[in-house]
């Protein structure tokens, strides 16, 4: 029987629902509902009902919850154990992260994983796009995404709020922003393309909201945009750098939600498993990411 599967399985049990047995866990709500419906062909019967939007237990679902409490106990001491016997881990980790993390934070967290664990070398791939991890391009990947994709492993880090940024020249010329009414007597910077349609945009566009002339359909540029003076703009919390000031946080647009993943066949290579720990702590730890 697939550990995983029993694993679901109990996250659905204490929760009720599928969406937050899957965030406890790190893995999208699909990757969720497939196991479960796997399990339940192999035990052949039916687990769960639906009632009121919740997930209930079954008779059958009852049992294999009394059942499965005795299974995740050994499973968890079993890679307890297998864990501690691998005490030395060598060679590369290839890691893909888009630019905005690996030129604010990942300097400073790979140096200290570096000190902790020299043994690791780790290939830093700056990219947005999602690398091919069947093939090894990429061994671990840092992405935003509401969902990852469906055959990647791996757990939300955290969420990243979105704010409103401006120069600090900017501000002594044009005058301070205390609060979000405030944002009217400003120029906000115009999302162009596929951005212009991200929720957090459209939210602040049906404002009424003053724009820029100039519009950009990239967030990094975006910043550099704000920067130089162009206006304020709206930006996630990852997009920040020394010569922005945030000014305050917009709670309107829905949080970013940071995930660590790699391909299910590399997740018990002790390497991987050690910068894929290793660097959710850093960002959970890190006072930059709760302004």
């Amino acid at each position: 029987m697939d550990w995983n599967a029993i694993k679901m399985f109990a996250a659905v049990c204490e929760t009720g629902s599928l969406v937050r047995a899957a965030e406890r866990i790190g893995v999208s709500h699909a990757t969720v509902f497939r196991h479960i419906a796997a399990l339940e062909r192999q035990v052949g019967t039916r687990l769960f009902d639906r009632v009121k939007g919740r997930y209930v237990l079954t008779d059958a679902g009852a049992d294999l919850k009394e059942i499965g409490a005795g299974i995740i106990t050994s499973f968890e001491e079993i890679d307890r154990r297998v864990a501690g016997r691998d005490e030395v881990a060598t060679g590369t980790v290839r890691l893909t992260a888009p630019r905005s993390f690996s030129d604010s934070v990942l300097p400073g967290y790979l140096a200290e994983f570096a000190r902790d664990d020299p043994g690791i070398a780790v290939e830093l791939l700056v990219s947005n796009q999602e690398l091919n991890m069947s093939d090894r391009s990429a061994d671990v990947a840092l992405r935003v995404a509401q969902h990852p994709p469906d055959h990647l492993w791996g757990r939300r880090i955290l969420n990243i709020d979105w704010a409103v940024y401006a120069s600090p020249d900017y501000l002594q010329e044009r005058g301070p922003v205390c609060a979000l009414e405030d944002l009217r007597a400003h120029k906000l910077l115009a999302p162009a393309g596929t951005l212009a349609r991200h929720p957090a945009f459209r939210t602040i566009l049906s404002e009424a909201q003053p724009l820029s002339l100039v519009s950009c359909d990239d967030l990094t540029t975006m910043a550099s945009l704000a920067a130089g003076g162009h206006g304020i703009a709206l930006l996630p919390d990852d997009m920040r750098r020394p010569d922005l000031v945030r000014i305050c946080p917009y709670p309107a647009a829905p949080a970013n939600c940071l995930w660590i993943l790699t391909h299910p066949d590399l997740k018990g290579l002790r390497r991987v498993s050690l910068l894929m720990g290793y660097l959710a702590r850093a960002f959970r730890r890190d006072p930059v990411w709760n302004p």
